[in-house]
């Protein structure tokens, strides 16, 4: 079989993209009353995708090192993370469209969704290397659409929400509070991966307090609208 012809990869490619935009339509639509630039949200899919390639070489020297499971996990979830957060910071978060405190939530979450359409776009394409076929493939990855899209939303959130509930606030609280959302995405990236390798006697729990952290996410995004539309309407 020729894995690199045209079906295989259009495949390959709306497999792991379309998932990602449904997440992104959903997330967006949240937002409808203030809208974000489109091409501010495009850049900063793109540049979450490019952080897919960027965590790939970083990846393979950590796994290439001989050390423990807890180890390597919290490292490879360190890398997922810190890149994305790069992408939403270079791209939007510092950028003059980054005027409003939900603005970081989506935009983080927008990072977040292009890193795991590539990532799920790349282990389709592996999955078919592998003979796996196409069935066996679309099965996985509707496995990672639920948990791989659903961490990486999770995680980034975390980190999106502490912007949020700070945006008001001076550099110099914010910056510690950026650090420590940061290190609880980490944990939570690596918690998930981590009972996930563990075996299937762990994926049920470890796919409840995540589905449990996304609702939770949820409750405080509408939080943080209402909020800032209150403070809108006093102003």
């Amino acid at each position: 079989m020729d894995f690199f012809n045209f079906s295989t990869i259009t495949i390959s490619i709306l497999s792991g993209l379309l998932p990602a935009l449904v997440w992104l339509w959903f997330w967006l639509r949240e937002d409808s009353e203030h809208p974000e630039p489109r091409r501010i949200i495009i850049f900063t899919f793109l540049a979450g995708a490019l952080a897919t390639l960027l965590a790939i070489p970083l990846e393979k020297m950590v796994i290439d090192t001989t050390m423990g499971l807890s180890v390597g996990t919290f490292l490879l979830a360190g890398i997922e993370e810190a890149l994305k957060f790069c992408a939403a910071y270079i791209v939007a978060l510092t950028s003059i469209n980054d005027d409003e405190p939900i603005d970081p939530v989506i935009y983080m979450i927008t990072a977040a969704l292009g890193f795991a359409a590539l990532e799920n776009i790349l282990f389709f394409v592996s999955s078919l290397m592998e003979n796996q076929g196409i069935l066996q493939s679309l099965i996985t990855i509707n496995i990672r659409f639920v948990g791989a899209m659903l961490l990486h939303t999770a995680s980034s959130a975390v980190i999106g929400v502490a912007l949020a509930l700070t945006f008001y606030k001076r550099m110099r609280i914010r910056i510690p509070v950026i650090i420590i959302s940061l290190c609880g995405a980490i944990i939570l990236h690596a918690f998930f991966n981590f009972f996930i390798i563990k075996g299937q006697t762990h994926a049920f729990f470890t796919f409840f307090v995540l589905w449990c952290v996304a609702i939770l996410l949820m409750l405080i995004f509408e939080k943080i609208k209402h909020i800032f539309w209150n403070r809108e309407q006093i102003q």
